[in-house]
């Protein structure tokens, strides 16, 4: 296809010798914190002196590990970015889920064959658990017989579809995020406890289903034990472990328990981050107790950048963070733009790594990453072999724990807002469009609309066709290396490396992978680049 794909292919036949079983006689144990929500500068050890919030165990981590300063999410709203954890797969080349109701009702996302790291794990011989933020839809026993929804869930009876379908050996989950009903745990496939009232919590107030006994500030914690009884109980036996253990927090409703409470100079907000940092610290606590730290992987990341909504009051609010910026807290660290929107600070977040005798302690790596990696660097460690359909959009980063010095195989990365697109290649990023590519209902800025009508106005006329967008003013090309908050759209002045840069998308698109192998289809039969066009672009 290209040089990028052809050099990538000869750097992953060296990997090919590493042997994950010369150290010791077992398999290494996994296990993988994902935050929801949490901004690159939200932890102190990557936002520094603009980070107002202490996060000891995340910190921790850092010190003991590796910093990668330059690993990203692959979509800066939820379902997406989970979409590709679990499959090493681009979220825009699956076609559409299923029916399903409004928010945590929502309807599968993903095949129920499709390959996952668990599956691939549990292959390997590691017992696998899905603990936490599920959002990536069920398929639920209704009373009617039709799509699940807010009135006719049968809470007596299990799942039709859930985690457990999808390799997990065994979960304990929240179908969606923390303020979306219907608000019930789900142990293997089953709803715990009576589901008889109706609750909704202060930031968007969504009142619905939910169990007798659910409350908020209670999740974290519970979460937190069935995370320290899966590791306390796996850790005893001779097979190794995966554990994803996906947090709600600081996800709005921001409810940090009372133990939290005023913890923070930065009110709720700072305090729920502390909370999710001190679970974090659970998690490495049960660890060490149960010896099995030694023998463990650990990487703790964001599912993508801070919500702009977030702060010191409960009820989701325009703008909110950008008043803890006058307070010297700056969620998205020294980069542009928040959940949502297409500059960095909606997918550039903080990940950090732990692996006794294999990371060095006080690293820091600038390669970049995308968290879609974590499965072919899980399946590296594991000793897997991954077919050529699995998994094409990741790339193993094993060679980064080892060295974090080392220069990165992956050289592109795909990455969606909601809804625009955005490509790195190098130092060089393109974004798909005008403006943050997002609504800018929260503040994100400048809005979609916005940015489209000054875009339309400056070009002097309305396109004839998509491609005519490709190029300024309807994209922006900014050079990270030499300007990371984004601030100069170099896309007039480099025309060539716009063209070479949609060639490289183009081809990666059409191949069905980033990575070596043969062409595989999209489940999508046509992708657009441009996602999200306002009608008004092509009206006459």
């Amino acid at each position: 296809m290209t040089r990028y794909l052809v050099a990538l292919a000869a750097v992953s036949l060296s990997f090919t010798s590493f042997n994950p079983i010369s150290a010791a006689d077992k398999l290494p144990n996994i296990v993988f914190i994902l935050a929801d929500d949490l901004g690159y500068g939200d932890i102190k050890s990557f936002g520094g002196e603009r980070c107002q919030v202490e996060t000891p165990n995340f910190d921790l981590l850092a010190k003991e590990g590796v910093r990668f300063t330059n690993a990203h999410a692959s979509a800066s709203v939820c379902v997406p970015s989970r979409m590709a954890i679990l499959t090493g797969r681009y979220p825009f080349r699956f076609g559409r889920g299923s029916n399903g109701g409004p928010w945590g009702f929502i309807g599968l996302q993903l095949k129920k064959t499709q390959f996952t790291i668990a599956r691939m794990l549990r292959k390997a011989g590691y017992r696998t658990a899905c603990i936490g933020k599920w959002h990536l839809g069920t398929a639920m026993q209704t009373r009617d017989g039709k799509v699940q929804g807010l009135t006719n869930v049968d809470y007596t009876k299990p799942l039709l579809v859930g985690p457990n379908d999808y390799g997990f050996d065994e979960s304990f989950i929240l179908p969606g995020s923390l303020d979306m009903y219907p608000y019930v745990f789900v142990r293997d496939h089953k709803f715990v406890g009576k589901v008889t009232a109706r609750k909704g919590w202060s930031a968007f107030n969504r009142v619905g289903p939910a169990a007798e006994d659910f409350e908020d500030w209670k999740v974290l914690d519970t979460f937190a034990d069935e995370a320290e009884n899966f590791i306390s109980r796996e850790s005893r036996t001779k097979n190794p472990f995966f554990l994803y253990l996906a947090l709600t927090s600081p996800h709005t409703p921001t409810s940090p328990s009372p133990p939290f409470a005023g913890r923070s100079q930065l009110g709720i907000y700072g305090d729920f981050i502390m909370e999710t940092d001190a679970v974090v610290g659970r998690v490495l606590a049960t660890l060490d107790r149960t010896g099995a730290a030694k023998n463990t992987l650990v990487i703790a990341a964001s599912d993508h950048g801070a919500a702009l909504y977030a702060g010191r009051k409960r009820k989701a609010t325009y703008a909110q963070l950008k008043e803890l910026e006058k307070e010297g807290h700056y969620s998205s660290g020294p980069y542009r733009g928040y959940k949502f929107s297409v500059y960095e600070g909606g997918f550039r977040i903080p990940c950090v790594a732990r692996w006794p005798g294999v990371t060095a302690p006080g690293g820091s790596c600038d390669a970049l990453i995308g968290l879609q990696d974590l499965l072919a660097t899980s399946a590296e460690i594991a000793g897997e072999k991954l077919d050529a359909e699995e998994a094409p959009d990741s790339v193993s980063f094993l060679p980064l724990l080892k060295n974090p010095a080392a220069k990165g195989a992956r050289e592109t990365l795909v990455v969606q807002g909601a809804p625009a697109m955005a490509f790195h290649s190098g130092p060089w990023k393109l974004a798909l469009c005008p403006g943050s590519g997002c609504a800018g209902r929260y503040g994100n800025s400048p809005p979609q609309e916005e940015a489209w009508k000054k875009a339309l106005g400056d070009y002097g006329k309305k396109p004839a066709n998509r491609k005519e967008l490709e190029r300024a003013p309807f994209v922006q090309l900014f050079r990270l290396d030499s300007d990371p908050g984004e601030t100069k759209n170099l896309a007039a002045d480099h025309p060539e490396k716009v063209k070479e840069l949609f060639k490289l998308i183009s081809e990666q698109i059409t191949a069905g992978r980033s990575t070596p192998g043969p062409r595989i289809a999209n489940d999508r039969e046509r992708i657009d680049l441009f996602r999200g066009i306002p009608r008004f672009v092509w009206r006459k």
